[in-house]
């Protein structure tokens, strides 16, 4: 192979962008393992429990898991994959086609609090090269019952993250967000919304990546904030039964519509770090 044709072509912004995730996850780990720290400082705080994977095409990652007094399950996982995709996912990716080689690297998170007053979460971002290059990603928020003012802090550190890129990003993605994040079988909405990007390609990689990071740092600092907020707040056995019935929503979404989840399975990632979203508790009438 020349170095022409050699793949990915631009190994350096790869290795830039699966740094900035890795950073991110254990900055996150970080705030999180605080958060539980802060539940009970007279008793050992829950840790997250780290666990490798491999991939046989090419790549892996690494799970990150947490159960605790705060977070039911809260899952943190980085990957970097590489290799071809099947003929039959090929025509799904832009730029598959012409060449089935790719790469992809990225963080995911996923947050079930064991308070039904303290809103889950989800965030995720990545990198994909084929022939072509660029980034996906999002947040988004899901209170078990309206909670106006997590919905607005929540949205307001997506806007001023998008506001840093373009103008019109936030109007768009959260435009975006509300259409992806939808169970048309239900007719209703997963949560509160957020941001939903992909196949982000400004033609400014650099931009782009700086987007990417702020939008990481946004996260960062609006979830943990919203948690501690609510946190220790009282609730009941029947607001406890009405989040597994809004769980289940959760689980619908992301075995029937989930693009990362069809992604992970279709490149023969490790179904547990696929499945790491679900909640370890859900319930339906």
């Amino acid at each position: 192979m020349t170095a022409q044709n050699a793949f990915p072509p631009d190994p350096e912004r790869c290795q830039r962008a699966e740094t900035w995730f890795i950073e991110l996850r254990d900055r996150l780990v970080a705030a999180f393992e605080a958060i539980e720290s802060e539940a009970d400082a007279a008793a050992p705080a829950a840790r997250f429990a780290r666990r490798a994977w491999r991939r046989p095409g090419g790549g892996g990652g690494t799970t990150a898991i947490l159960r605790g007094r705060i977070f039911e399950k809260l899952g943190v996982n980085v990957s970097t994959v590489f290799g071809e995709f099947s003929p039959e996912f090929r025509a799904a990716i832009p730029g598959a086609a012409e060449d089935p080689r790719f790469w992809a690297s990225g963080i995911s998170l996923v947050a079930h609090p064991c308070s039904p007053l303290v809103p889950a979460a989800h965030f995720n971002t990545r990198h994909l090269v084929t022939t072509r290059s660029w980034f996906g990603g999002g947040a988004d928020l899901t209170p078990i019952y309206p909670d106006e003012s997590a919905t607005r802090d929540f949205h307001a550190a997506l806007a001023a993250a998008c506001a840093g890129y373009d103008r019109e990003a936030y109007a768009r993605f959260k435009a975006w967000c509300d259409e992806y994040f939808f169970l048309p079988h239900r007719g209703e909405p997963r949560g509160s919304g957020g941001i939903f990007f992909d196949y982000l390609d400004g033609g400014a990689w650099e931009r782009d990546f700086a987007f990417v990071r702020a939008v990481g740092e946004a996260f960062l600092a609006a979830y943990p904030a919203i948690v501690k907020a609510r946190m220790r707040l009282p609730w009941n056995e029947e607001q406890r039964r009405y989040q597994l019935l809004r769980r289940g929503r959760y689980v619908e979404f992301n075995l029937l519509y989930d693009r990362g989840t069809l992604f992970g399975l279709k490149t023969g990632g490790d179904v547990e770090a696929i499945l790491m979203s679900l909640p370890p508790l859900a319930a339906w009438p």
